[in-house]
Order: structure tokens, then sequence, then C-alpha cells
């Protein structure tokens, strides 16, 4: 992978975007983790206004203190970036007194919290006339579909959807993301036990990128047991994701039905 070309073909592109959108540039949540590292780094380098926010919702110490520390980097680097801490606990909290409560299982809560910070990247987007940026990647975004609907894929672009995690990796080190984010594992912060991205799928992110490789390639090659395992991970969560991952489906009225 040519990293500098890579870099180079996304910060044009999104300073392109933003320019025929008429909108002043970029807002990036900050999770502490590669891919919002990366994305709100190319954002910066397009010269045009970046903000960045850490949304904090009863997150570990370490995710919130990774996600500054990565902010606090990237406003030193740029003149052009300006940062917002917004603690959305109290916004959760009063969720929690109005629903339900056999509404509150894990994996719902866990969604809204996504949602809850899409609602504030888009209340900074709207004011500020910006572009709320996705920080999801290929496997992510179109493979597993690991993501929350109109949650973090409430988006108005996605940089990196087109770049495997292995690559978003490698563009971190192109751009000089700090440390403690590149060693640290993956993970989607939105679980009270702090699961990792690995813990929830059963399978790591290089050995998706293969799955999801050998389908597009129409590979034959005999599978070990590993392999056969995570194929079966891959198909499983696909298929059952697909409602994220393709449009939303339209209704289409025949003519003489109108």
């Amino acid at each position: 992978m040519q990293d500098k070309e890579i870099v180079s073909f996304i910060v044009k592109w999104l300073k392109d975007y933003s320019d025929n959108s008429k909108t002043d540039g970029f807002v990036v949540g900050i999770s502490g983790g590669i891919d919002s590292a990366v994305t709100s780094t190319l954002c910066a380098l397009t010269g045009k206004k970046v903000i960045v926010l850490n949304m904090p919702i009863r997150q570990f110490k370490n995710e919130f203190d990774r996600s500054n520390e990565h902010i606090e980097h990237l406003k030193k680097s740029f003149k052009n970036v300006e940062s917002a801490t917004v603690e959305l606990t109290p916004v959760l909290e009063a969720f929690e007194l109005v629903l339900p409560k056999e509404n509150q299982d894990f994996l719902s809560m866990a969604n809204t919290r996504a949602r809850i910070r899409m609602s504030t990247l888009y209340a900074f987007a709207t004011h500020h006339r910006l572009l709320v940026t996705g920080t999801g990647n290929k496997v992510e975004d179109f493979g597993v579909g690991f993501f929350t609907k109109y949650g973090d894929g409430g988006v108005d672009i996605s940089p990196i959807a087109d770049l495997y995690k292995t690559e978003v990796y490698a563009l971190a080190k192109e751009l000089n993301v700090i440390s403690n984010i590149q060693a640290a594992k993956p993970t989607d912060g939105l679980f009270a036990d702090g699961r990792t991205d690995e813990d929830q799928i059963g399978a790591t992110y290089p050995e998706l990128e293969w799955a999801m490789e050998y389908l597009a390639n129409k590979q034959t090659y005999a599978f070990s047991e590993r392999q056969k395992t995570v194929m079966e991970i891959y198909k499983g969560r696909h298929g059952a994701n697909r409602h994220k991952i393709d449009p939303i489906p339209v209704c289409m009225i025949p003519k003489e039905l109108k």
C-alpha cells in the first residue's frame, strides 16, 4: 500500500467534498481508537476547520485519557483544530429514567450510547456548518456490519471506509498517530465490561479481512479448522447485518397504482 499517496488522495477528496458542499470543514468524534485518530488527522490535513469531540458516557478512564491525548497532539500539530468535551452520561441517565425497564437490555443501551453521540455530532455540525465525518473501516462498514445503525453509522461522509483495518494501522504510522492509540486493542467502548472488538466478534480484524477477500475473489482452496470458524463468523454477521450494510429498502409503487 502506498501510504503517502493514499493520505494525499483522501485529504484531497475530503477538501473537495467540503468545498463542493459549501461546508466549512468537519466534526469527528474521538473514541481513543485507531479509526477516529486517523480520520481526524486526515481531516486536519485539509486545512479546513475541524472540531474533534470527546463524548464520554460512563467511559473507562484509559479510553477517555487516550482520546484527550490524541486531541491535544492534534491541536498542537494543527492550528485549524478545535475541541470540546461533552459529558453525555447525564443524557443516558435521563433516557434510562423514562425508558421502560424491559427495553434496557445490554445491547439496546449500548446502541443508545452511540445514537446519543451521533445527535451530539450533528448538533455541532449544524451550528458550525460542518460535515459529520465517519470513522468506520471497510470490514466494519461493508463486511460484518460492526456499527450502530443511526449511531456511529449516521454520518455525512466516510473517508476510510474503503480501507481494511490493517491498512488503517499502516496510515496511522504514516501520520504519526500517538503510540498509545496505535498499541491499544480495538474496542467500541459501548459496554460496561470493557470488551474488545475481538471479544464481541470472535475473530481478529486480519482474520475477517481474509474471509472478506476470500469471498470477494471467489477463491476455492481448502480451509483450516480456524479459517472455517472465521468464515462462519463472517458469513453469520454479514447476513444478520445486511439491513445496516445495504441501502434502506424503498417500496416502489407501480405506476398503474398511482
